[in-house]
């Protein structure tokens, strides 16, 4: 009976926790709630937080002291101690004093007298997490009322990508660099990870991240996700297991210069009793520190002082380097988010785990789009100019971003006037968008320079100082407009206003970093025509610096001096204001006439030049790419055509000299000729190779043949490969005279390489030793799935070397080794290997010397064998003893799937036994049997086979001395065989009757889609036979009768009699 209650009670108690969560979304009351729970009993009401909150030594202790209380019975404590887990153990403690105290005054006296701050704890932890919910709910919904939308429809989509780490680019480089570089792509190796996902373990060993650390370029949506993710957490849909959450802004934290945690904690939780939550270890606490990078000082973990001590006061950086550390909340979990070049300062052996916001795709864009614009055919024209500009095309991956420059395009392709190109720029685009009434003929000249004097100072002084939030009194004292600003005017289209989580302070920042650092360039633009000291200093005192070339060109080295490359996009626009198009768009309402801008932009094109071309020597950096990339931006872009033509025409070879390297790498990240793959064949040397080397990590497929690599060249690829951010992915060095030696540090690279998956290495001269070399790193190596040695002297020892690799290495699926001299010797050792192999499917052994024992060899490791898929053993020695052993493993093998005999001396002995396999056989779906002496004979059992095999799909007959009788068998057998597409009969003498024969068996046959009767002496009765059988056969789409002395003039009526019945067969004839 007992045992009947506690399960009746347990199910009760259910509904509990969802009727607390429902007086979130209902307006009842909350004393109706807090009824309910009375009704329930104490015991029942403080269930969950009893069985999180007592230890397993307090356990024993209420046990025993419940025991002699006669509260429990010997019965009921042995019942307790046969419970599995300590949750379940407790959950039992209170069943069975349920029955007899459901208000459980024994226990609230016993824990209220010997373990106060336990009680405490249990009894008022509802009501603080319940206050913070309902605080953190408002001010989500009142900030963004799309969240609520998001919430209902709670999918599970990958929000964030799992990576590895920070990367060195990211350490380094401006964020659109980065952009740039990646070709609007994310994290090579990321793993999709939802939110649910995010502070959970993801295998049954690993424990829970104590530290999250997600960065994001600016405009990513970190932020956005933050607001997601609370929002979930408050109805209930995610973590449930998590007390309390406290999303801090690092922008708010900024206006203190120095906190304790206690102190921070009360800022944002202010409620009574929220200490005694804290401070116990049982309490879930998860902190976010939104925005490290608006911290005003820079988080040092080098030299912040140490210290647990939750009163004392630090710097903020201070404050959360000792969280994060540990030493103070140590209980506490910390999500982190960031851009990367500060994410990158905390040291990796605090974070737990890194995350990174994933970039738009281009699927995503035009989602956006055709979410986001009324009319298809608007989002149809903004998308094809965006494809049409790539660097524009490639920025829009990031959706602050997409949504400028999509804002203003959409609305430029509605405006009708054909005398308003659309931008081909960025800064023409966000000319644009701060003004769109550029677009009209009235523009408002002294309206615009007052509004350059005032958000432009404030936009280009706050990037100096890396300051991307602004309090009221900050605009005052630039003059800007009173906030919040007026529609219509300039401040009302880029700023945006944000509000702290728990209080009403709020801040202002522009609509994105990008708009700041235009809005920057413009006033250092209008300031430097007539400023007469150094702009960069605020105060006015410096050396005197006149005239806009000393101006632009302090800039530039401001700009190459700048950590982590922060004033690039500065530059660029600063660079871009000069264009002729951007001219003609702002230069009357700047007051710059076109005279002076000719001027302007000859003085800037000559500096960036020659600043590009001095830095030839020199290894090509970021900063050289960018201001190739300022170059494009003013739209002087001759030179960049030119050697975008010599790509595409190969016709670099002795080129790659002082600039040159520059543009090519700027050309790797926009043109559409290193979209798919980036051709370099036939142009490089150890010297130009050196220049372009950082630049080549981030092709992702790259074709270096025929280059002629020494040993030292071969030095610098080995590097490549070998660091960090390495993103090649496919690497062919073909026939570039590679040796044993140059192998070498290739071979060590793949010991550490993590993206390379298909290596050609096909005619070089790596032999033995090099095959020796790359054999030891493919066993190490998990990464590789395709890999070229073809023709590389490597002989049976090579062969052997390989072999051994196979037998550990299960993770290559495709391997060639065409043309290097493998015998009877090196066979075996190979398909010794094949027998354990888990993980090739292909393997091509053309052209080299294995005979009838290599055969057999063959076909005992086929026997056991059940993955590799593609097997080329073309132009060997095999003859019919060979092919025969292989035909009886064939019987047996249900994995290979294509297999290729050409040239091995077999007659019609093995096309028997080949055919006798094809009987049971139903995976091989192609066989290649050419210029083997096959005869009619073998050619009439391969027939026979075709009337009862289903799978075989095409077969090659090309010069196998097939006459009149194996035509006719093989068109007796068309007309049973459904599954026959491609069918290859080039150079036997089949002759009018076989065409005959043919042409009978087409007429009911619906499989054949391809059809070669190349120089087979047809005539023209043998052709006009084939074109009429088409006339009741629409399947066909390929037909060869070249060579059948049918004349022009009978080709012509032949061609025109099958084009008339099947208009879409393609005749070669």
């Amino acid at each position: 009976m007992f045992i009947k209650t506690s399960v009746m009670e347990r199910n009760l108690q259910i509904p509990w926790q969802e009727d607390c969560y429902m007086d979130l979304k209902s307006s009842s009351p909350k004393s109706v709630t807090r009824n309910k729970m009375e009704d329930v009993g104490w015991l029942r009401k403080h269930q969950k937080m009893l069985q999180r909150c007592i230890s397993g030594p307090l356990l024993v202790d209420v046990v025993n002291h419940m025991k002699k209380q006669h509260q429990l019975s010997a019965e009921g404590v042995g019942l307790i101690q046969g419970t599995g887990c300590l949750e379940d153990k407790v959950h039992t403690l209170v069943d069975l004093l349920y029955v007899s105290d459901p208000q459980g005054s024994a226990l609230r006296e016993y824990l209220q007298c010997s373990h106060p701050q336990v009680y405490n704890l249990v009894v008022l932890y509802e009501s603080v997490v319940q206050h913070q919910k309902d605080a953190l709910l408002q001010v989500v919904r009142e900030g963004n009322k799309s969240l609520t939308e998001q919430a209902a429809n709670h999918t599970t989509d990958p929000a964030l990508l799992l990576v590895e780490g920070v990367s060195d680019l990211q350490q380094r480089e401006h964020d659109l660099i980065q952009v740039l570089v990646n070709r609007g792509a994310g994290p090579l190796r990321g793993r999709p990870l939802t939110l649910d996902r995010l502070l959970a373990s993801l295998t049954r060993v690993s424990i829970a991240p104590r530290v999250t650390l997600t960065v994001g370029v600016s405009g990513s949506g970190k932020s956005r996700l933050v607001g997601q993710f609370v929002h979930l957490w408050t109805l209930g849909k995610i973590y449930p297991e998590l007390n309390l959450v406290y999303p801090l802004a690092c922008w708010e934290l900024s206006n203190f210069e120095r906190l304790s945690v206690e102190k921070l904690l009360r800022l944002k939780a202010p409620h009574e009793n929220t200490d005694l939550i804290l401070s116990s270890s049982v309490c879930k606490v998860l902190l976010i520190f939104d925005g490290l990078e608006e911290l005003r000082s820079p988080l040092d973990f080098s030299e912040a002082p140490v210290t647990s001590d939750p009163r004392r006061e630090l710097l903020i950086s201070d404050l959360i380097t000792n969280i994060v550390r540990g030493n103070l909340l140590p209980h506490a979990t910390l999500w982190l988010l960031s851009r990367p070049v500060v994410g990158a300062k905390v040291p990796a052996g605090l974070v737990d785990r890194v995350t990174e916001v994933p970039p738009f795709s281009r699927t995503h864009i035009q989602e956006y789009l055709a979410n986001t614009l009324k009319h298809s055919n608007t989002s149809e024209q903004v998308w094809a100019h965006l494809s049409s500009q790539k660097p524009l095309l490639l920025l829009c991956s990031v959706p602050g971003i997409c949504h400028i420059v999509t804002t203003t395009l959409s609305r430029l392709v509605g405006v009708d006037s054909e005398d308003i190109p659309l931008p081909r720029t960025l800064t023409e685009v966000y000319a644009h968008y701060c003004w769109p009434q550029l677009s009209s003929t009235d523009v408002p000249n002294e309206s615009i320079r007052k509004q350059i004097a005032t958000l432009g100072r404030l936009a280009f002084y706050s990037l100096l100082r890396q300051r991307s939030t602004f309090s009221e009194p900050e605009f005052r004292t630039y003059g800007a407009d009173v906030l919040p600003p007026a529609p219509g005017t300039l401040g009302h289209r880029v700023l945006r206003c944000t509000r702290c989580w728990f209080s009403d302070y709020v801040c202002w920042r522009f609509v994105h970093s990008s708009v700041q650092e235009f809005l920057a360039a413009l006033f250092y633009y209008t300031a430097s025509r007539r400023g007469m000291f150094d702009l960069f200093s605020e105060s006015s005192v410096s050396w005197p610096r006149i005239g806009f070339q000393s101006h632009y060109r302090a800039a530039l080295q401001k700009r190459d001096n700048a950590a982590n490359a922060s004033l690039d996009l500065f530059m660029r626009f600063l660079s871009g204001l000069l264009s002729p198009a951007t001219g003609m768009l702002l230069g009357g309402a700047l007051g710059v006439g076109r005279e002076e801008q000719v001027t302007q932009r000859t003085v800037v094109t000559t500096l960036l030049r020659n600043a590009v071309v001095g830095s030839g020597g020199e290894v090509v950096s970021m900063h050289s790419v960018a201001t190739v990339t300022c170059l494009a931006e003013v739209q002087q872009g001759e030179w960049l055509r030119s050697v975008e033509e010599d790509l595409i025409g190969c016709r670099l070879r002795g080129k790659l000299k002082a600039g040159v390297c520059a543009v090519l790498a700027y050309l790797l990240q926009v043109s559409d000729a290193c979209a798919n793959e980036t051709q370099l064949s036939n142009c490089l040397d150890a010297t130009s190779l050196k220049r372009l080397l950082p630049q080549l990590l981030y092709c992702s497929k790259l074709r270096m043949e025929n280059n002629e690599f020494k040993d030292d060249a071969m030095e610098l690829l080995g590097s490549l490969l070998s660091a960090k951010d390495c993103r090649i992915q496919c690497l062919s060095l073909a026939d570039s005279s590679i040796s044993s030696k140059g192998v070498k540090p290739l071979s060590r690279s793949l010991l550490v390489n993590r993206t390379l998956t298909i290596l050609d290495l096909h005619g070089n001269n790596i032999g033995t030793r090099g095959a020796k070399t790359l054999a030891e790193a493919l066993k190490m190596n998990q990464v590789i799935t395709s890999l070229n040695v073809s023709s590389n002297q490597l002989g049976n020892q090579g062969a052997l070397f390989l072999a051994q690799a196979l037998v550990v290495n299960h993770t290559l699926c495709t391997l060639s080794l065409q043309s290097n001299s493998v015998s009877d010797k090196g066979m075996k050792a190979l398909t010794q290997a094949l027998r354990s192999n888990r993980g090739l499917t292909s393997l091509n052994l053309r052209e080299n010397s294995i005979g009838v024992e290599g055969a057999k060899a063959i076909a005992q490791a086929l026997q056991e064998n059940n993955t590799l898929r593609e097997f080329d053993l073309t132009a060997n020695l095999l003859h019919d003893e060979g092919v025969t052993a292989i035909a009886e493993a064939v019987k047996v093998n249900r994995a290979l799937t294509s297999l290729h005999l050409q040239w091995n001396f077999m007659k019609g002995g093995a096309a028997k036994a080949l055919s006798q396999s094809l009987h049971s056989n139903t995976s091989i779906q192609l066989l290649d049997l050419q210029e083997n002496a096959l005869g009619d004979d073998g050619v009439v059992s391969l027939a026979g086979a075709l009337k009862v095999n289903s799978s075989l799909v095409a077969l090659y007959l090309q010069g196998v001395s097939a006459g009149n009788l194996g035509a006719v068998a093989l068109a007796d057998a068309l007309r049973v065989n459904q599954t026959l597409h491609t069918l290859d009969l080039r150079g036997n003498s089949i002759g009018m009757g076989g065409a005959k024969a043919l042409s009978v068996a087409l007429k009911t046959n619906r499989s054949l889609r391809s059809l070669n009767l190349q120089e087979n002496t047809l005539g023209m009765d043998g052709a006009i036979f084939i074109a009429t059988a088409l006339r009741g056969n629409h399947q066909l789409t390929y037909i060869n009768l070249q060579g059948n002395g049918i004349g022009e003039s009978g080709a012509k009526v032949v061609s025109d009699a099958i084009r008339a019945d099947a208009m879409e067969c393609v005749v070669d004839i």
